[in-house]
């Protein structure tokens, strides 16, 4: 019985299940302006603004390339990141991929 338990309890803290800190990426400089409408950990603060939390990395980063760029013409999301730097693009892509969608009811 002992045996089950211990096999249970390793199956379900598997490391794909687990995120462990030292996994995740660390709090981006830039994500002030960003949490102040998608939240810090990517559950959207006000109406009408997406929620970025678990969203794919290269989509996030393409993305916010696109707005930085004008390809993608928002001109609040424009304002908002203002001359990001591809490093600044890939810390906050990362941040908010890494974090866990809010399940919806």
């Amino acid at each position: 019985m002992r045996n089950v338990l211990i096999a249970a309890l390793l199956a379900a803290s598997s490391p794909a299940a687990t995120l462990h800190a030292a996994d995740a990426p660390p709090r981006p400089a830039r994500l002030g302006l960003c949490a102040a409408c998608h939240g810090e950990t990517g559950q959207a603060q006000m109406p009408g603004a997406p929620n970025l939390a678990g969203q794919k990395l290269d989509y996030l980063r393409a993305a916010l390339a696109q707005y930085r760029d004008g390809r993608r013409d928002v001109p609040l999301m424009r304002a908002a990141l203002g001359p990001v730097s591809e490093a600044d693009l890939d810390a906050l892509a990362r941040w908010y991929s890494a974090q866990a969608p809010k399940v919806q009811p």
